[in-house]
């Protein structure tokens, strides 16, 4: 389900586009921000819920059901969204 699965990352960043584009290759709905592009209240609000999964508010960070991966680890992300498809 749409919302179970996070990703923050950075329009600039090549490890969050790679993580993106794996889990589309991985064809299970996710939400996405890049958060550099966010301005304002958004951006305030965004921020403040990565750093409340990842203090150190780097990128990408992956969010499974409240399994948080910091960084472009494919075997950990497989791992989580295997997982994920076995409960749907």
């Amino acid at each position: 389900m749409k919302g179970d699965i996070k990703l923050y990352g950075l329009s600039s960043c090549s490890h969050c586009k790679s993580l993106r584009n794996f889990l589309m290759d991985s064809d299970v709905e996710f939400d996405w921000t890049y958060v550099d592009m966010l301005v304002g209240e958004e951006r305030n609000r965004t921020m403040k819920e990565l750093k409340a999964v990842n203090p150190s508010c780097s990128f990408p960070t992956l969010v499974v059901e409240g399994d948080v991966v910091v960084g472009f680890k494919k075997d950990r992300v497989r791992d989580l969204i295997a997982a994920y498809q076995r409960k749907q």
